[in-house]
């Protein structure tokens, strides 16, 4: 028996269950559908609380900057559950040699805002701090090929503030190579920051003082008090269990006259008006072949890095020396597989019990993707040595959680733009397709979520003008 809706949403991640939440409010509960492959709700926000600790396997946090994140909280009754990183471990640090430097203040949407952190960094030369220095001398780039990030803050900073402040900050969101990551599909305000004002540190500097004595800004990064599947459990009940189906991937997408039916792995069948395809761009290139041959090769375009985390818990009696941060990024010129490192129990007090101590390491980027691929065993030995060399930490740890994530992060590569315009183009050849996710504009969990909200909107549009 074939069931039929007005909407089905593939894929349980975080920008499906937003997508599939808020068109049921709409289209009702029974008219929508959300199909999952896994046995479980959530896509890469994965928490695990073990022995009072609170352990992410993917992101532990997002930027309340960007509303979509704060406003789902609010929709679904999580608003007082939001806590901001502790204001007492702000400080971040760069390794360079092998050594932890403090990151200088006044790193701003990726790049420096400030001039005299700038020149009393350690983590520069002092040829590399003159040079970074020199950035509101440079003059405006006037048209040309499209830019990567390497190149405009080589360009406007130079090399050096590149590799050592800039890349390993741009590898902590994408995992990605700035030579290849496109600026204006993955910064564009930098591009029309040097458009409009010339000098990034000129125009932040009026910017600061355009502000003084006004409200704060926003909090920085915020997460929740249990882990960030609060967020997925909600969301969760929020919707009739009839309307989700787990365990459920999906072998194909046939279009029909007036809508889509959608095959099962286990047999069933769905046909409705609407798809949203809340999957990574290469799975929806697979099940979008038959119904749109150039629409899946443009998506199949949108490279993906697979990362890894592993966490490991001490008792604080374990750790020799105090940790006076949140953490430290550690860039591709210093070599090594790891990527960042997360002191958790400073960043979120609340996710460990008293006197214990969280810490957590990223692994794998863009041309170094061969750790996630490492047994647990060979991953063992990586973090041990680094917390022997960084932290001075000998001990057997109480736990260790390790989370590997194939293809998990699209790359934004210079071309992204073209990509995104060649994709809209083919779908708009197929009435009532949407796509939402981490694959088109903007990775974290803000962006997902409203791109969710964007495709639920435009299939309760359609939907509508059905009913019309």
């Amino acid at each position: 028996m074939t069931r039929t809706v007005q909407l089905v949403v593939v894929g349980g991640g975080i920008a499906g269950l937003a997508a599939a939440d808020r068109a049921a409010e709409v289209l009702g509960p029974g008219e929508v559908l959300l199909l999952e492959a896994a046995g479980r709700l959530g896509g890469k926000i994965a928490t695990e609380r073990v022995d009072g600790y609170v352990v992410e396997g993917g992101p532990d946090c997002f930027l309340a900057a960007k509303p979509a994140g704060v406003e789902l909280c609010r929709r679904i009754g999580l608003a007082e559950r939001l806590r901001p990183t502790d204001a007492a471990f702000r400080r971040s640090y760069v390794k360079r040699d092998g050594r932890l430097h403090e990151l200088p203040d006044g790193i701003t949407g990726l790049v420096p805002s400030r001039i005299a952190p700038l020149l009393t960094t350690r983590i520069l030369s002092p040829a590399g701090r003159a040079r970074a220095a020199l950035e509101p001398v440079v003059a405006r780039r006037r048209g040309g090929p499209e830019e990567s990030v390497a190149q405009f803050v080589t360009r406007r900073f130079g090399r050096e503030a590149y590799d050592w402040l800039v890349e390993p900050l741009l590898s902590g969101i994408f995992a990605g190579d700035g030579d290849a990551l496109s600026l204006s599909a993955t910064f564009p305000q930098l591009a029309e920051t040097e458009e409009r004002h010339r000098s990034v540190l000129w125009s932040m500097l009026k910017g600061r003082l355009a502000r003084r004595g006004t409200a704060k800004p926003p909090l920085g990064f915020v997460t929740l008090a249990a882990g960030l599947a609060e967020m997925v459990d909600a969301l969760d009940q929020r919707l009739a269990p009839e309307s989700v189906w787990l365990d459920a991937p999906v072998t194909a997408l046939r279009t029909l006259p007036a809508g889509y039916r959608i095959e099962v792995a286990d047999g069933r069948e769905v046909e409705a008006s609407s798809v949203i395809l809340a999957l990574p761009a290469f799975q929806a290139a697979a099940l979008l072949e038959g119904a749109n041959a150039a629409l899946a090769s443009a998506l199949r375009e949108i490279p993906f890095v697979s990362t890894a985390t592993v966490s490991v818990a001490f008792a604080g009696s374990a750790v020799p020396r105090p940790l006076s941060g949140s953490g430290y990024v550690s860039p591709r010129a210093e070599g090594g597989s790891v990527v960042a490192c997360t002191w958790t129990s400073n960043k979120f007090p609340e996710r460990v019990p008293p006197g214990g101590v969280l810490i957590r390491f990223f692994l794998g980027r863009a041309g170094r993707e061969e750790v996630v691929r490492a047994t647990d065993d060979a991953l063992r030995r990586l973090v041990r040595a680094e917390l022997a060399a960084v932290h001075g930490i000998t001990a057997e740890p109480l736990f260790w959680r390790i989370a590997r994530w194939p293809q998990a992060l699209p790359q934004y590569t210079v071309g992204h733009r073209d990509r995104l315009d060649r994709i809209g183009l083919q779908l708009s050849r197929l009435p009532g397709l949407f796509l939402a996710g981490a694959s088109y504009r903007g990775v974290g969990i803000p962006d997902c979520i409203a791109s969710g909200w964007q495709a639920a909107g435009a299939a309760v549009a359609r939907a509508r003008e059905f009913v019309a």
